[in-house]
């Protein structure tokens, strides 16, 4: 099906445009960005946009298993049989080191919820559709013990696997409306720094806690929510010396704002579209 093919295409190059967007926002405290390498050693600027450039073809796979197929637990598992072979491709790329595991499963699962919408719609739908298909059970996951998990158990918090099942609650109730409001008043680069303050915040993001335990966490928090209330993002290059130095690294905001930035795209491009189709015909 070529409209398959083109749709799928179109989807894996935004998913990959969106993960180099946020790599590319410059500063982000406490991750890559092109200034420096954040808290990460063994992360670099180039290193996750090759990570981010390898995932396309992972993308389109899952866009076109998921073309007008609704959610289920197939969906689910080949979903997830995808993600793990792009895993795999990311780990080549980088020689072992993690760069995207989290962002393969929000943007995969976003990815499937547009393939199987394929028409026009929003945010919120696409974000609801992606909560189904993450409620099914994969019974191919391997078992594994990740820092992720490790964070989960030890704090009680929920990580990424349940924002997904719950259709991306710091998305949809956070992030998305404080990027389309600044989006007006500010710009888009600013509209995305925002964002990503605005998730830090409010976030427990395992990645901190992971690497600095409740303190780590709260400080965190606390901190991009003076940020982003005073509005002035020069505190960010501060900012990025304080986490530096308490090795603090908020990736699992960084990966929301990912997702973010991808489902603003993909709305646009659809009702784009839409609206195309409707003035040729």
């Amino acid at each position: 099906m070529q409209e398959a093919h083109i749709f799928s295409s179109t989807l894996a190059d935004l998913a990959v445009a969106s993960l180099i967007e946020e790599v590319s926002l410059t500063p982000k405290p406490g991750l890559v960005d092109q200034k420096d390498q954040g808290s990460h050693e063994d992360l670099n600027y180039s290193m996750m946009v090759k990570s981010a450039n390898c995932l396309h073809n992972t993308f389109y796979e899952m866009a076109r298993v998921a073309y007008r197929e609704k959610p289920s637990q197939y969906l689910r598992e080949k979903i997830g049989e995808i993600g793990r072979r792009g895993e795999k491709a990311m780990y080549q790329v980088t020689n072992g080191v993690n760069t995207h595991k989290g962002a393969i499963w929000s943007l995969g699962l976003l990815t499937a919820a547009a393939a199987s919408h394929k028409e026009a719609c929003g945010e919120l739908v696409l974000c609801f559709t992606a909560g189904e298909i993450a409620k099914f059970e994969d019974r191919f996951i391997p078992s594994q013990i990740t820092n992720g998990i490790k964070a989960i158990n030890r704090y009680g918090v929920n990580g990424a696997k349940v924002e997904a099942q719950l259709a991306f609650p710091h998305i949809r109730e956070i992030s998305l409306p404080i990027f389309k409001s600044s989006l007006n008043n500010f710009g888009y680069e600013v509209a995305k720094l925002r964002s990503f303050l605005a998730l830090m915040a409010n976030l427990d993001d395992t990645c901190l806690l992971h690497r600095g335990g409740i303190e780590g966490l709260d400080y965190a928090k606390q901190y991009a929510g003076i940020v982003l209330e005073s509005g002035d993002l020069n505190e960010l290059q501060t900012m990025n010396e304080e986490f530096k130095k308490r090795r603090l690294s908020p990736g699992g905001s960084a990966d929301l704002l990912a997702a973010t930035i991808y489902l603003y795209k993909v709305c646009q491009m659809t009702l784009s579209e839409k609206m195309q189709f409707a003035t040729i015909h």
